[in-house]
């Protein structure tokens, strides 16, 4: 039996984030009409350009306004923090709220990095399945 290498666990988190992402593709195509999915595959692809541009705050709170109106946003956010809630220390249930209210700087940097990766997942599977 061969040893765990310390890339496994790094394998391991991009399997987790990967599976993720495609479950929220097929979300978004299960619960929004063609137009909402295509308007969410555009966000999708823009995400992890849109938090490096103007920050994780920023973008989560810019999604949040733009929700109230428009599913794909909603719809996005809801999955981008359903995936930050099952990493330990990088949200509480409602990431904006934790960014606003709890967040240490490091902890605000460590979900800025897991949010792109995460984000980036679901950019490629977009581009795939989204048109």
């Amino acid at each position: 039996m061969t040893q765990p290498t310390a890339i496994e666990p790094q394998r391991l988190q991009e399997q987790k984030r990967a599976a993720r992402a495609w479950q929220s593709i097929h979300d978004a195509q299960a619960h929004l009409p063609i137009e909402g999915q295509e308007k969410y595959g555009q966000i999708a692809r823009s995400a992890p350009a849109d938090i490096i541009a103007n920050g994780l705050g920023q973008t989560l709170a810019f999604w949040k306004a733009k929700g109230k109106k428009e599913a794909p946003y909603r719809l996005l956010l809801s999955d981008l923090s359903g995936w930050m809630s099952s990493q330990p220390g990088l949200s509480n249930g409602d990431l904006l709220l934790w960014i606003t209210n709890t967040a240490s700087t490091s902890a605000y940097r460590r979900a800025t990095a897991e949010a792109i990766a995460y984000l980036t997942w679901v950019k490629r599977f977009a581009e795939a399945e989204l048109g």
